[in-house]
């Protein structure tokens, strides 16, 4: 029995294939595409674009690009670095800064700077993945390159949908 060579091809900001429907008749697991990069290249820094959907879950991608604005959520999120390095502070909000509804969906933005225990902060790369805990204000840093983050979270008010404009029509 001889083992099976399989290649993976990752793509980046910088040079990634649009994702495209290829018909295949071969092992689905050989096959994984994303248009996260396209996104990116075509979006605002740290603008929040959702690319799927399942339910209330989404995947959003974001451009990350100097220093984005204070989030949080009343749910955990998680952020996966698809290209680049990206560092993430973490502040653990005081009470006054907290999500008030408990219930609600996506990440809202943290008015003025946060209030509470600095929590330290994260530097994450090409394949790395970083908890964004529910109640904690969260900023995303670059410090050179344009880098893409791929956040798992529900939609929210700062959810931005452009679905004309990212799926394959033809």
């Amino acid at each position: 029995m001889t083992a099976t060579a399989y290649q993976t091809r990752f793509g980046s900001l910088k040079n990634y294939e649009k994702g495209h429907v290829e018909p295949i008749d071969d092992d689905v697991k050989h096959y994984a595409m994303s248009n996260c990069f396209d996104i990116a290249s075509k979006s605002k820094p740290y603008e929040k674009v959702v690319f799927g959907q399942n339910q209330i879950y989404v995947l959003e991608t974001l451009r990350a690009e100097g220093h984005s604005p204070w989030y949080t959520c009343a749910h955990d999120e998680f952020a996966l670095v698809m290209d680049g390095e990206v560092e993430i502070h973490l502040v653990k909000l005081d009470g006054a800064q907290a999500v008030a509804d408990t219930e609600k969906n996506g990440a809202v933005l943290v008015q003025g700077e946060p209030q509470g225990q600095k929590m330290g902060w994260m530097k994450l790369t090409r394949g790395h993945q970083g908890l964004l805990p529910k109640n904690t204000a969260y900023q995303f840093r670059t410090h050179g390159e344009p880098g893409v983050i791929v956040l798992q979270t529900c939609k929210g008010d700062l959810s931005v949908e452009r679905w004309a404009d990212i799926c394959q029509t033809h």
